[in-house]
C-alpha cells in the first residue's frame, strides 16, 4: 500500500468512497451523493494548502483518503484543524484507515497545527477506535445534533493535541 498526496485523477474514486459513506453510513452527515464538479472544488481546497488530501493506494486503486479541514473560518482557531478519513467499505478492517490517520497526523505536525478535533458518530466503533490508538481523547459529546436514515444522532468529538 502506497499512501500519497491526492491527485486530480485520484478525484472519481475520492468521490466514489465517498458517496458510498454517504448512501450507507452515518460517518458523514451529507445525505446526497456529491457530485465530480462539487467535489472539484472541494479538492481545490485541499492542494497547495495548509489542508492536505492524502490517498491510499493499493495495486493502483484508490482505496482510502484522509484530509485536513478547517475547524472554523475564526482567526483564533488557525492553529486547529478537523480531520477526516473514509475507507471503501471492500477495504476496511485491513488497517489502511490507521495508516491514513498516522500520515494526515504527521503532515499536521509538520505544517505546525497544534490541535486535530475528529467528529464521530457515536456508534463508529471503528474509527474511535483508531482514534484512541492514535492518541486523540474523547473532549465532548453533542446529543442529537444530527438526522439521517430517519434516526436521530450523536457525535463524539475527539481531539489530539500535537505539541
Amino acid at each position: 500500500m502506497e499512501i500519497r498526496l491526492a491527485r486530480i485523477d485520484d478525484l472519481d474514486s475520492i468521490t466514489a468512497i465517498y458517496n458510498e459513506a454517504i448512501k450507507t453510513t452515518t460517518a458523514t452527515f451529507d445525505v446526497y451523493p456529491r457530485l465530480i464538479n462539487q467535489q472539484a472544488q472541494w479538492f481545490e481546497e485541499h492542494t497547495g494548502t495548509r489542508y492536505p488530501l492524502y490517498v491510499a493506494e493499493l495495486n493502483k486503486v484508490v482505496v482510502g483518503w484522509a484530509s485536513l479541514s478547517p475547524w472554523s473560518k475564526r482567526d483564533a482557531f488557525k492553529d486547529t484543524a478537523e480531520i477526516s478519513f473514509y475507507v471503501n467499505i471492500n477495504h476496511q478492517g485491513k488497517g489502511i484507515g490507521t495508516a491514513l490517520m498516522r500520515e494526515i497526523i504527521s503532515a499536521a505536525r509538520l505544517i505546525g497545527f497544534h490541535a486535530l478535533l475528529a467528529q464521530i458518530t457515536e456508534g463508529s466503533e471503528a474509527s474511535i477506535h483508531i482514534s484512541r490508538s492514535l492518541g486523540f481523547s474523547h473532549v465532548g459529546f453533542l446529543r442529537e445534533v444530527g438526522k439521517k436514515f430517519g434516526k436521530t444522532l450523536d457525535v463524539c468529538l475527539y481531539e489530539l493535541l500535537l505539541d
